[in-house]
């Protein structure tokens, strides 16, 4: 098998140049392209590593230190924490990347040398790390970044109501806007069963597209969003399920200021 090295050396630019990019855009760093190329410059300094006979140790330490190098110079060094969280995003992104490679590889079963995939002789490099690589990056960037957003909507609720808790997984919505409209109390829509005190019900109004109904709500004696206290709201009791996975708990809007 012959082994061009300018291609090698294109390929591992091309890889490096994604993983350094990903990593910029993830942690919205602020940083200039000409270092992000740089710093995939460097890495593409492990091709010399074919001309030395390394042992696994060796190889690992190697890729390690090469991988420092990368992110210091892309990212410079402000500290240690800084320069760990890029390089703990720099692997984690790798690793996707690689795995995503590995079940191409795996589903069409190529064989594989490295970063190299190959089926009835013919190199499929071209294929795997120009065309599809990318994509991989972008739908993980893009699922990632939907996650995160989506993640930090949800909340840890606990409401207290004659001595008896109710844990509850709750969730930041901003369309919930609903006050009742003689005290002008924020309202937290709760979906589980409660046995109702007729005598303590209070019907709050309710407006949404194309639909208008009343809500039955109670003043719990404590709201605790994440252990941090709420005072003067009210629980209103949905009869639908909501559609958010295991939530049961839509939080208002007016939360946002003080949840994170």
């Amino acid at each position: 098998m012959k082994l061009y090295l300018d291609l090698i050396f294109l390929i591992n630019i091309w890889f490096d140049f994604l993983l350094l990019l990903s990593v910029t855009i993830l942690l919205k760093r602020n940083i200039k392209f000409k270092r992000i190329i740089l710093g995939a410059l460097v890495g593409g300094l492990t091709i010399f590593i074919l001309f030395f006979k390394l042992n696994n140790l060796e190889l690992f330490l190697f890729k390690i230190l090469v991988s420092i190098l990368m992110i210091i110079v892309t990212f410079s060094y402000k500290n240690l924490k800084y320069t760990l969280t890029n390089l703990g995003y720099f692997y984690l992104t790798s690793i996707i990347l690689g795995g995503g490679m590995y079940l191409l590889s795996d589903s069409f079963s190529y064989s594989s040398n490295g970063l190299l995939l190959f089926s009835n002789g013919m190199s499929l490099n071209y294929i795997v790390l120009v065309i599809i690589s990318p994509l991989i990056i972008i739908f993980y960037l893009k699922e990632t970044r939907k996650l995160k957003n989506d993640i930090s909507n949800y909340h840890k609720v606990d409401i207290v109501y004659k001595k008896k808790i109710y844990h509850l997984n709750g969730y930041l919505d901003t369309g919930n806007n609903l006050f009742d409209p003689y005290k002008k109390r924020a309202v937290i829509l709760v979906n589980l069963d409660f046995n109702l005190d007729n005598e303590k019900i209070i019907y709050t109004p309710y407006l949404a597209l194309n639909h208008e109904g009343v809500v039955k709500c109670l003043k719990p004696d404590k709201i605790l969003v994440d252990k941090m206290e709420f005072k003067n709201y009210l629980i209103g009791f949905a009869n639908d399920e909501f559609k958010i996975d295991g939530v049961n708990c839509i939080l208002h809007n007016n939360m946002k200021g003080y949840l994170k």
